[in-house]
């Protein structure tokens, strides 16, 4: 109740604050994951080890774009439903939502062992790369429900409004991952095996701990048994609300698979390492404005819900001044210090340090305005507006950086890779403006009175 009351009263840059700073370092640990072991491999393993993380990347885009399927859709539901004072929805809601955070990534595991070698072929592994990527991607897969429980299920953690509980989640779990790759591969000497082994562990820990907050009794929002029973209608809410970032993330993965094979056919095994390092990097950056936006979303959710219109508008507002000025610090940092960024990932490797400090600087050329549209994407995503949610997420991935990535290598060769991204973010911002104008035009000035039902 004390939550709800301050959702609805308390000053929107205080609120943000509170809810954004957990959950952007929670999602700051969250990308630690991949970087961690990119570092680990890169240094104990080599080169072409990176270029395995890089071919298991597009399968690790597919378990997150589920885990974030259910948990975002159902905690956009679970923030309005709080706000309207229907508590017996919300816990319907994550019921059915944990179940499916469960089923799902057993599907996908399925399929991946049924196939392993022409998927990861499929995913730009060359003869070299392949073995390296098969040992990585198995332990992976196997340990995908624990990835997709600790994901999802902190979402409806930081709904009920516990963002730092949900912080302590990832936490947990990213340093398990860093001590345990350090153990396994240089102690024990399991080379890229080692890695994952460290992944899957990290991951199993946070959801040992997301899984005792709601089966302790501390929950605002419980997991029943009675409600993980499976409804089409509950089933069909979450995934509308949750398709937009879920299918921006297939699209990650789509455009991580073209990306891989374009640079395999223009700049081989070491294109497909500095771009491994580059993703790495660019998660770094990106995972404190989708932090900042998960901040924002039980915000906008709540006031959305109850009404209060001019709270949400004021929300976007601070959300998009503060995810702009995230985006031009990481843009700094890359144009002032490439070299010593890269070389965390590439000991004493200079061809593989000089690919990926020129690349960097012409790939995040318009990377401060990113964070204007990821703000604005995610308003349509918590207001419960999957179809312009989806448009705007799409928008980058699949309407501009597919075709691109397929047109202007064949002018500029290698760089036609690395231009693709600031032509996108440029063309895609234009669009995101213009939605969010009409959108924020069309609410109601005036502030209504809180309704429940």
């Amino acid at each position: 109740m004390q939550n709800s009351l301050e959702m609805r009263d308390k000053k929107i840059s205080v609120l943000l604050w509170k809810f954004s700073l957990p959950a952007i370092a929670g999602m700051l640990i969250n990308a630690l994951y991949n970087i961690i072991d990119r570092i680990f491999v890169g240094r104990g393993v080599g080169s072409l080890a990176i270029a395995a993380t890089t071919v298991a990347f597009p399968i690790m885009l597919i378990l997150i774009a589920v885990s974030i399927l259910i948990g975002i859709g159902a905690t956009a539901l679970i923030s309005i439903r709080l706000g309207e004072q229907r508590k017996e929805e919300a816990e319907k809601i994550a019921g059915n939502a944990a179940v499916m955070l469960i089923a799902l990534p057993l599907i996908i595991a399925v399929i991946y062992l049924l196939f392993p070698e022409p998927i990861l072929k499929a995913f730009g592994a060359s003869e070299e790369v392949l073995p390296y990527a098969r040992d990585f991607v198995h332990i992976i897969i196997l340990g995908a429900a624990f990835g997709s429980i600790s994901m999802g299920m902190n979402n409806f953690i930081r709904a009920e409004g516990n963002p730092r509980l949900a912080m302590f989640t990832q936490v947990a779990g990213a340093l398990i991952n860093g001590v345990l790759n350090y153990v396994f591969i240089f102690k024990l000497g399991l080379g890229i095996k080692g890695s994952a082994l460290a992944t899957v562990s990290g991951q199993f820990i946070s959801s040992v701990w997301v899984l005792s907050y709601f089966w302790s009794g501390r929950s605002l929002v419980k997991i029943r048994f009675k409600n993980l029973k499976l409804q089409l209608p509950i089933i069909t809410s979450i995934v509308s609300i949750g398709f937009a970032p879920f299918a921006m993330q297939i699209a990650n993965s789509v455009q991580q698979s073209i990306l891989n094979k374009t640079l395999l056919a223009y700049g081989g095994d070491l294109a497909l390492s500095a771009v491994g390092i580059m993703m790495s990097i660019a998660a770094l950056l990106f995972m404190p404005i989708v932090g900042l936006s998960q901040g924002a979303q039980p915000l906008i959710g709540f006031n959305y819900g109850a009404r209060q219109y001019d709270r949400v508008k004021e929300t976007v507002k601070i959300a998009v001044i503060a995810g702009v000025c995230i985006a031009s610090a990481g843009f700094v940092a890359i144009n002032i210090w490439p070299t010593q960024i890269v070389g965390l990932f590439s000991e004493g490797d200079t061809a593989l340090t000089e690919m990926t400090a020129q690349a960097m600087r012409m790939f995040f050329a318009l990377f401060p305005v990113v964070g204007f549209q990821i703000i604005c994407a995610n308003y349509f995503q918590a207001a419960g507006k999957p179809v312009q949610s989806a448009i705007l997420s799409l928008s980058r991935q699949v309407l501009l950086f597919i075709p691109l990535l397929l047109i202007l290598p064949k002018f500029w060769g290698i760089n036609g890779v690395w231009r693709t991204a600031p032509i996108a973010d440029g063309i895609s911002v234009l669009v995101t403006a213009i939605f969010i104008f009409f959108e924020m035009k069309n609410l109601p000035k005036k502030q209504t009175t809180n309704c429940t039902s």
